[in-house]
């Protein structure tokens, strides 16, 4: 079991490693990545019911990364717990590498294919659905961006899972306020996420996505159930957080750090293991 001050440095060294994979091909999506690392090292670290060793386990909780732009975080994330080398994180977005742009099956750990942003909830729904059907006590993780939501097919599976009273699905929003346009609120204003994922049947936990303590309490307290209310986790968060000239900016949407970025990078991280 991690500490929490444990969990904080893997998770700034996640930040360094994915950035220096960005760095190094030279293009990504460095502001969505940042946004979502501390949500992701509590899952990969804490939460889930996973073996690195038995990437396939039938009865392993399942992460789908929606958002899939942000998948070099998520493949530090997977490399640091174990299910390949770090090194493969140089090759992202290579011909010669298999970690490409976004997830895929074919990655040890990889649950789902998201090149397609507004799709993973969906695939959630069946996979919870299959729970059920199976017998198995797995949960379905789904992790989507808010900017994301503009997608329709979200909001079918989001009247979907309270229909099917998928307590065993619990999805995540990246709530990070910042597109690759602008705001949220400048390219298409929602209102109050919350109130509507209420309206729809979900129950709703809110919290701050880089509170390491806050989010933990909030993982471990989540339901274990074939049945009842899905589970959205609204985590408010800063696109590009814990790069000071990244935070909150549209610009770093997209695109890598150069040579000395890279060294204000590392002073702001504290390096990584790449």
């Amino acid at each position: 079991m991690y500490s929490v001050e444990e969990l904080r440095k893997m998770a700034n060294t996640i930040r360094y490693d994915t950035l220096k994979a960005i760095h190094v091909v030279g293009s990504g999506h460095p502001g969505g990545c940042l946004s979502a690392t501390d949500i992701l090292t509590v899952l990969y670290f804490h939460t889930l019911r996973i073996d690195p060793k038995n990437p396939k386990w039938p009865d392993r909780d399942r992460f789908l990364l929606s958002k899939g732009h942000a998948a070099p975080a998520l493949f530090a994330a997977l490399a640091h717990r174990g299910y390949f080398d770090i090194h493969e994180l140089l090759h992202v977005r290579l011909h010669d590498g298999r970690l490409q742009a976004t997830p895929n099956l074919t990655i040890p750990g990889g649950d789902s294919v998201s090149g397609s942003l507004g799709q993973n909830l969906s695939i959630g729904v069946g996979y919870a659905l299959a729970a059920r059907l199976d017998h198995k006590d797995y949960r379905t993780f789904v992790m989507l961006g808010d900017g994301e939501l503009e997608e329709g097919q979200n909001w079918e599976a989001l009247m979907s899972a309270p229909a099917f009273r998928l307590g065993n699905l619990i999805g995540i929003l990246d709530n990070n306020h910042v597109q690759m346009c602008g705001t949220v609120n400048e390219i298409m204003p929602c209102g109050s996420m919350a109130d509507k994922f209420r309206a729809f049947g979900w129950q709703v936990v809110e919290v701050d996505g880089h509170d390491i303590a806050a989010l933990i309490r909030v993982f471990d307290a989540l339901p274990n159930r074939p049945e009842g209310a899905p589970t959205m986790i609204i985590a408010d968060t800063v696109k590009g957080k814990g790069v000071s000239f990244m935070e909150g900016k549209a610009a770093w949407h997209g695109g890598a750090p150069d040579d000395e970025q890279m060294k204000q990078i590392e002073t702001e991280l504290g390096g990584g293991t790449l």
